[in-house]
């Protein structure tokens, strides 16, 4: 097993966590380039969810990186114990990172791309949100702060991937999954097709 390329692209995405991109959503997402990005109005309008971003979710102090000061990764190789011991050291700060507790309880809105866990009949009834496509699917998870476990009233109409905005109640609550360790969990209100805008 090449474990080079799986430290490097989980070691990507978990730095990135904690410095994502500003601008408006690209049309390419990436850990570095996630869905959404900065907004520029985030306040809340009575009545209305608060239009949260991906880079909210995660605390500002957190330092994922600091595992790795004084590591040339380009000195190890598959052979060497010491990176599988790294690949276990960052898979295990990924699935704890910590999250946003000032969010816990808030009625939210926030893009995403789906990675369904349950479906019935055609609808999609559980799944997690994440902030750039493929993520859980075609590599490692994102940190814990960067997944989020969605429970909808009612079935969603989505394919795995589908961007979507979802909205509702955001709690702190860690849940461990088959694609992926999760730090939020939303009881969705709605989870309707993005667009591009927040507006509905």
């Amino acid at each position: 097993m090449n474990l080079r390329p799986l430290l490097l692209s989980l070691l990507s995405f978990t730095i990135a966590s904690s410095a994502l991109a500003a601008g408006p959503a690209p049309q390419a997402t990436s850990p570095t380039q996630p869905l959404g990005g900065k907004v520029a109005d985030t306040k809340a309008v009575p009545g209305q969810p608060r239009l949260i971003t991906w880079e909210e979710l995660v605390p500002k102090d957190w330092d994922p990186g600091k595992e790795l000061k004084g590591i040339d990764l380009s000195k190890l190789d598959d052979s060497d114990p010491r990176a599988n011991e790294l690949l276990m050291k960052l898979q295990e700060v990924s699935n704890n990172a910590p999250t946003n507790p000032a969010l816990n309880g808030v009625e939210v809105k926030i893009p995403g791309f789906i990675v369904p866990l349950e479906e019935n009949k055609g609808e999609v009834t559980e799944f997690l949100l994440v902030p750039y496509f493929g993520a859980c699917i075609h590599t490692p998870p994102p940190p814990a702060n960067q997944i989020l476990h969605v429970r909808p009233k009612q079935g969603a109409k989505f394919r795995a991937m589908d961007t979507v905005w979802v909205s509702g109640k955001l709690q702190t609550v860690r849940n461990d999954s088959m694609m992926g360790v999760s730090g939020y969990q939303i009881a969705a209100d709605s989870v309707t097709k993005y667009s591009g805008s927040p507006k509905p």
